[in-house]
């Protein structure tokens, strides 16, 4: 018999870190709970130190350094998540995830990238609830020249 982690057992399990959640830096908010609804706003690739990693995918890092920075995105989305609603448990499922990648204009590997924060949300809430409906795709430059920005919408318990 198979015994299912909950989300933030499943998290601990990773060994990974949460940075700060970020604070808004224009008007909006970083979440918004619309009934049994989440919505996270686009969010950066923060570090622990509160740094952003910065950098075009294609010509200041490699798609491996990408794929990368989108994990530490979806990092950024847990953090936001756990600061405000208190645990990872409070969520039920990923319901769409959009991608934004700042990369040269020949870049095609767009999914491959956001499959960084893809794979860490499988892990949190597996395979049935961890993976949405979802959008990557490749734009001319982000705020700051961060190399990711992720926002997604998910189910409450």
């Amino acid at each position: 018999m198979q015994t299912t982690l909950s989300p933030d057992s499943a998290f601990a399990q990773t060994g990974l870190s949460l940075p700060p959640a970020p604070t808004p830096l224009g008007v909006y908010k970083p979440y918004l709970i619309d009934g049994k609804y989440l919505y996270l706003s686009g969010h950066g690739p923060v570090q622990d130190d509160k740094s952003l990693i910065i950098g075009r995918i294609g010509a200041d890092m490699d798609m491996e350094a990408g794929k990368l920075a989108a994990r530490q995105v979806g990092l950024t989305m847990l953090s936001t998540i756990k600061e405000n609603l208190g645990s990872l448990d409070r969520v039920k499922r990923v319901i769409k995830v959009l991608g934004m990648v700042n990369c040269t204009p020949d870049f095609e590997r767009h999914p491959y990238i956001i499959n960084g924060c893809s794979e860490l949300f499988a892990q949190v809430w597996g395979e049935e609830n961890g993976i949405g409906v979802r959008s990557a795709v490749g734009f001319g430059s982000l705020p700051d020249n961060i190399p990711v920005e992720i926002e997604a919408l998910f189910e409450l318990v």
